[in-house]
């Protein structure tokens, strides 16, 4: 399923570069090129990580969300998905535990 929006005011939005090897999705698999990522908060204190490409319509999940929020808050949580974004490989979500490896 897509999304057509990212979720609300409280969203972290940013564009990537997806390193070699792409980002992966629950939909259509590993998206790769210039993306757009949101890292959205839901009322239940996790946080659900959206992608598409750079000026789609389309939003897609980004695999392993949603997710607890970090300990470092919902903006480490973004910061932790870009790098893995940047870093490619079929990145997904980070397990909401606090790791960062990608």
């Amino acid at each position: 399923m897509t999304h057509t929006s990212a979720a609300g005011p409280d969203a972290h939005l940013n564009d990537v570069k997806a390193g070699p090897g792409g980002a992966m999705t629950d939909e259509v698999g590993v998206i790769t090129g210039e993306l757009t990522v949101a890292t959205c908060p839901l009322a239940d204190g996790r946080a659900v990580v959206l992608v598409q490409y750079k000026d789609a319509d389309e939003w897609y999940t980004l695999t392993g969300s949603p997710v607890p929020v970090t300990p470092g808050g919902i903006a480490q949580l973004h910061a932790t998905v870009l790098e893995r974004v940047r870093a490619g490989g079929g990145a997904r979500v980070p397990d909401g535990r606090g790791e960062t490896s990608a």
